[in-house]
């Protein structure tokens, strides 16, 4: 069982050392010595760890990750040395690793906040003598740069030993009561991360959008694409640096959630400037496309060349090596492309042409004014029928691509039920959304296995031609028949997912739910 700890702030005007005159006039008590450290916090973009109540910071060349409430270490392991992000492939193996390997992921971790503390140690003593609650008085400061400083409230750290529940429980019940303290509401870095001005908890690529069921279509769909916008900008800055890989990802989502929308909400937009709208956006899902497609075969490429087996497995360092080549080339390619002055251009038109769509004249708008609630249902149901007679049209002998329209489509109407699901009963929505997700993820097996096994099959002649290509090839040539076995298996999995997505009561629901 672990030591019980908590937090607890310093009123205005006490000092650490204030802190421990008083409590020493309550309990016997051992001051130590005041020492000052300075940490820096990392997180990734998106807040994983702090979502897993977690925080992890630097000190002395050393990586200590913590309950960010109690700053109770967890784990901790050597820091890599002058690195300006961690990921997993750098961190060394150990618990520390461990830990965070299945929060992290593929992200990345960035420093977050620099925080420098003065504290002050105090052992609370029984009659004894000895140690049985122990304390620290803090007194941090997050660094703004140079040397700007934002003091942050003082608070006393309180940890118990193992043994000694009886003590702890009557120190915080003097230091609640006889000193007044109260609970820390949030931890340090938090406190820290919002004195920098920065969003406490990360950058969210969410939607949560809130709509009035009554209010204007044309004001509801400003309303998503502006936060859409929002989160294209957000990601464009990891992107280009190549923080991780899923800035690019969550990009992309966002263009295609904003080129889903601006095709089945047409009606609220004039045909021609929307017309020129989406060949940009159309043309930006392009440009990120092939290094996204990259991103995904490098992250999986472990997992496949593991299946290989020890003996082989090696085989396809060449395969790996001409990927990352390939990777390079095209990142430089889409990292001139969101610089270049057309994509700047795309952007900024957009947002311009977003602030004023309520005010445009409405006359080759007929959707402009009508309840969002009304659009939104008639176009949820009119793309749920319309895969229901897609799917139920694929058979043992249709193409290949039958299936990847079928995804396409089902991408729209998952976006459709993200964007409106505000106007519609939780009840109704994620249950359609996970029937729809289990037949995505079928699909996406389908489709992805299929373009892995191109990929693979486009690079023969040049892998052939490098040092160690003949193993390779042969390596390959493995992989890429257990890619078509996955893709087989997919496909065979394909009518029971879609037999639960077009089942009858689902088809009553949506009828009932949106017409």
């Amino acid at each position: 069982m672990d030591a019980r700890a908590t937090v607890l702030l310093l009123p205005d005007g006490l000092s650490a050392s204030g802190a421990a005159d008083r409590l020493a006039a309550l309990v016997p008590v051992v001051t130590q010595s005041t020492h000052a450290i300075e940490r820096t916090f990392w997180d990734t973009f998106d807040g994983r760890l702090h979502r897993a109540g977690l925080a992890l910071a630097d000190a002395a060349s050393r990586l200590v990750l913590m309950d960010a409430a109690t700053s109770v270490e967890q784990a901790s392991g050597d820091q890599p040395r002058g690195a300006r992000r961690l990921t997993l492939e750098i961190l060394p193996a150990g618990i520390l690793h461990d830990r965070l390997a299945p929060i992290v992921e593929m992200r990345a971790l960035t420093p977050i906040a620099r925080v420098r503390s003065r504290q002050l140690p105090i052992n609370v003593l029984d009659d004894v003598g000895k140690i049985v609650v122990r304390l620290r008085a803090e007194e941090p400061a997050a660094l703004a740069g140079g040397a700007a400083e934002h003091p942050l409230r003082p608070r006393l750290h309180v940890v118990g030993v193992r043994g000694y529940d009886a003590d702890y429980d009557r120190v915080l019940a003097i230091l609640t009561g006889a000193v007044g303290l109260q609970a820390a509401p949030r931890p340090v870095l938090d406190d820290a991360v919002a004195a920098l001005g920065r969003p406490i908890g990360g950058m969210s690529s969410k939607l949560r959008i809130e709509l009035d069921p009554a209010g204007r279509a044309d004001a509801a769909a400003v309303a998503i694409l502006r936060r859409l916008t929002e989160v294209i900008e957000d990601n464009t800055p990891g992107t280009l640096a190549d923080v991780d890989s899923e800035f690019l990802h969550d990009l992309r989502v966002a263009v295609r959630r904003s080129r889903a929308l601006q095709r089945e909400l047409r009606g609220v937009f004039s045909p021609e400037p929307l017309r020129v709208f989406r060949a940009g956006f159309r043309e930006l899902q392009v440009l990120t496309g092939p290094t996204r497609d990259l991103d995904v075969q490098l992250l999986e490429f472990g997992e496949l060349a593991a299946g290989l087996g020890e003996s082989t497995a090696g085989d396809v360092a060449p395969l790996r090596r001409l990927l990352e080549q390939r990777l390079v080339i095209e990142r430089r390619k889409m990292v001139s492309g969101l610089r270049s002055e057309r994509t700047r251009g795309l952007l900024a038109n957009w947002a311009d042409f977003l602030d004023g769509l309520v005010d445009a004249p409405q006359g080759d708008r007929p959707d402009a004014t009508r309840p969002i609630a009304d659009v939104a249902a008639e176009r949820i149901s009119a793309v749920y029928r319309r895969m229901v007679k897609m799917g139920r049209a694929i058979d043992d002998d249709s193409p290949h691509e039958a299936l990847h329209d079928l995804r396409k489509k089902g991408k729209e109407l998952r976006y459709l039920l993200e964007f409106f699901a505000s106007l519609y009963p939780p009840d109704v929505v994620k249950p359609m959304v996970s029937t729809l997700k289990g037949l995505q993820d079928v699909l996406g097996r389908f489709q992805d296995r299929e373009v892995q096994a191109d990929l693979l099959r486009a690079l023969g002649d040049e892998i052939a031609a490098m040092e160690g290509g003949a193993a390779a090839l042969m390596a390959m040539g493995v992989l890429v028949e257990r890619l078509v076995e996955q893709q087989e298996q997919a496909r065979a999995q394909f009518a029971a997912s879609f037999a639960q997505f077009a089942a009858k009561p689902q088809r009553k629901i949506v009828r009932e739910t949106f017409g």
